[in-house]
């Protein structure tokens, strides 16, 4: 019996890592909305949500997708369709998630990997420098770990500097700004993930925002098999002229080798109802996220956000003193009904996917990351009251 009662802890745990931010009240929208029997699929619904979200985020275009790692497979595909690489080299972290790399290694890239910062855990930007000038890559990939900021005015200056595309991973960093400007706004394409225990939630999903009209068109084609009919009138009749297409053969006409990533309009329809209340939420993880901070930050090491930065975590990531003090502390969370795991992947350079092709890749802290790291729930549903037991439950273990 006891056996099994630490079991069904571990399954049904009192503070779970992740909270469905889709509520009873946008639940009760769907369902009066499926009741006027409405388009499913990909319709005006998924073109609306894009505009609002390009609008909250402050970009000019957006295009959604069925999950945040298909919105970086797009984001690399259509880079490499726009014929604007001088070569296939990309700095791509240590510290992310498998699909910030995966597509690289997909489509051709020479992946060569950046140590982690030791502040934020997004690429460390002496490491980066050195790269750059020994490698020469024509993209970075950057992971905003964690809705933790990255040092972006740093970054942009590197950026100005060599000359490279920013691509931007903003898939877990919803609602985090720095001086100002919003995550995901900084890139030459950003993604972001609404998949379930994020800052929002459509179910599943994923979008691509970008300043950039021919890539966003590159985009809406890949998305959709390499057709042009997503495109706005203009600029699918340009392509109908130059092909000498007639307006029969038109719709059913592919310009690239597309994919079909789309979502649908129903997720499209909860993701309006999440933007609506997307500042409240991150605000409420932003607040749990310095709770923790003020109760655990003398204690263990954090990341550290840049001046004139706002965090928006999906957890809180602590890295234990070592591998036993974690296990430790794991050990008591479960036992105390806490959801626990490691710090997002690790260091990426440590799995196979990676080994398998290029040999294990260390670095000093992104090796502690893996080997140290976990994390704690941050959530809207969390109380204050949560945020200090759960600490002290860390505390005690440590």
């Amino acid at each position: 019996m006891e056996g099994r009662h630490s079991v069904q802890q571990t399954m049904n745990p009192r503070w779970c890592l992740a909270y469905d931010t889709i509520d009873r009240q946008d639940i009760n929208r769907l369902v009066e909305w499926l009741q006027t029997y409405p388009r499913l699929t990909k319709g005006p619904i998924t073109v609306d949500f894009e505009s609002r979200w390009s609008q909250w985020l402050g970009s000019s275009h957006s295009v959604f997708c069925n999950s945040g790692s298909s919105a970086n497979l797009l984001m690399y595909y259509a880079l490499l369709a726009s014929g604007r690489l001088r070569n296939k080299k990309v700095i791509v972290p240590s510290v992310g998630w498998v699909t910030s790399i995966a597509p690289a290694m997909q489509f051709g890239f020479e992946p060569i990997m950046c140590e982690a910062d030791p502040d934020t855990f997004g690429l460390d930007l002496n490491h980066l420098e050195e790269l750059l000038k020994q490698h020469q890559p024509q993209t970075v990939m950057l992971v905003q770990v964690l809705g933790v900021p990255h040092k972006m005015r740093e970054m942009m200056a590197l950026k100005e500097r060599y000359g490279f595309v920013l691509l931007e991973d903003a898939c877990a960093a919803i609602g985090a700004s720095y001086e100002g400007r919003k995550v995901g706004s900084f890139g030459d394409m950003a993604s972001f993930s609404f998949y379930f225990g994020h800052q929002m939630s459509t179910i599943e999903g994923g979008m691509v925002s970008t300043q950039d009209k021919a890539l966003a068109d590159l985009l809406l084609m890949l998305r959709s098999h390499g057709w042009s009919k997503d495109l706005d009138t203009a600029t699918h009749r340009a392509l109908v002229t130059q092909h000498l297409i007639d307006d029969f053969h038109s719709p059913f006409v592919f310009y690239e080798p597309g994919f079909n990533l789309r979502s649908t309009d129903l997720n499209a329809f909860i993701g309006i109802g999440q933007v609506e209340k997307l500042d409240w939420m991150t605000e409420q993880r932003r607040a749990n996220h310095g709770r923790y901070l003020d109760r655990l930050s003398s204690s263990f090491y954090v990341q550290r956000p840049p001046k004139n930065s706002q965090v928006a975590s999906i957890s809180v990531g602590l890295l234990a003193e070592s591998r036993q003090q974690r296990q430790r502390i794991v050990q008591a969370l479960v036992a105390r009904g806490v959801e626990t795991r490691i710090f997002s992947a690790g260091n990426l350079g440590l799995h196979p996917f990676w080994t398998n092709r290029y040999g294990t890749t260390s670095f000093p802290v992104a090796d502690r990351i893996h080997h140290c790291g976990f994390f704690l729930p941050n959530h809207a549903a969390l109380t204050p009251d949560d945020v200090a037991a759960i600490s002290q439950v860390v505390l005690e273990a440590a």
